[in-house]
């Protein structure tokens, strides 16, 4: 069976798409949120799918090398990798932003997608037609989204860059931009937005899912 990794699968778009994975994947699901990775492996056992679990910081270097190498002791390949992990820093005037939010903006967005796609190249050169997926958010300029619009466009232009480099030699790297989603992150950008008028993660993941896996 073939290897979908996706990151930030505790909740949102990444748990919503984890779990349209599985009907044809094996789901190695992580993320820091061990409640909501736990509630994702019952969704998929109830459909008869199969997932593992990994919950970890990915800000801890040795986790990552410790799950790449299970990743290859195990199954020697991914197929794909969806990275929907993400840090939203609180909104705030430019000046005023919180240098530890800024910190952790940046390791997560930018650093810790930088050292996946270090790690994980060799392994999804190593799958029959590997690919890995981002998804866009394009904030960068708005007011009061410094923290997050900066460091979530350093991640996409990190992505975008590979995905030239790539373009003979693989892996085939994917940028995607979801719909606004009824998601937890969304409200709290946008607390007083009516979510009736919004994509649940859910039917985003089975939009997006033709041009994954396509």
């Amino acid at each position: 069976m073939k290897l979908a990794l996706v990151t930030g699968a505790s909740r949102g778009l990444g748990a919503a798409l984890a779990e349209s994975l599985a009907d044809d994947h094996h789901v190695l699901a992580v993320a820091r949120t061990i409640g909501g990775l736990e509630e994702l492996d019952d969704r998929i056992q109830s459909k008869g799918g199969a997932s593992t679990l990994a919950p970890l910081n990915m800000l801890e270097h040795n986790a990552v090398q410790q799950l790449v190498q299970s990743i290859f002791d195990r199954w020697a390949k991914i197929d794909v990798w969806l990275h929907a992990a993400v840090h939203a820093a609180p909104l705030a005037p430019t000046p005023f932003i919180d240098k530890k939010d800024w910190m952790t903006s940046y390791q997560v967005n930018v650093e810790t997608t930088l050292a996946l796609i270090v790690a994980l190249e060799p392994l999804l050169l190593a799958a029959p037609n590997g690919r890995a997926i981002f998804f866009d958010d394009p904030r960068a300029g708005e007011k009061f989204f410094g923290a997050y619009g900066a460091t979530k466009a350093a991640q996409i232009a990190l992505a975008r860059s590979w995905q030239a480099e790539s373009v003979k030699t693989g892996p085939d790297v994917r940028i995607l931009q979801p719909a606004p989603m009824a998601t937890a992150t969304r409200a709290r950008f946008y607390p007083g937005e009516a979510r009736t008028k919004l994509a649940s993660p859910m039917d985003e993941a089975k939009r997006l899912l033709p041009e994954i896996l396509e």
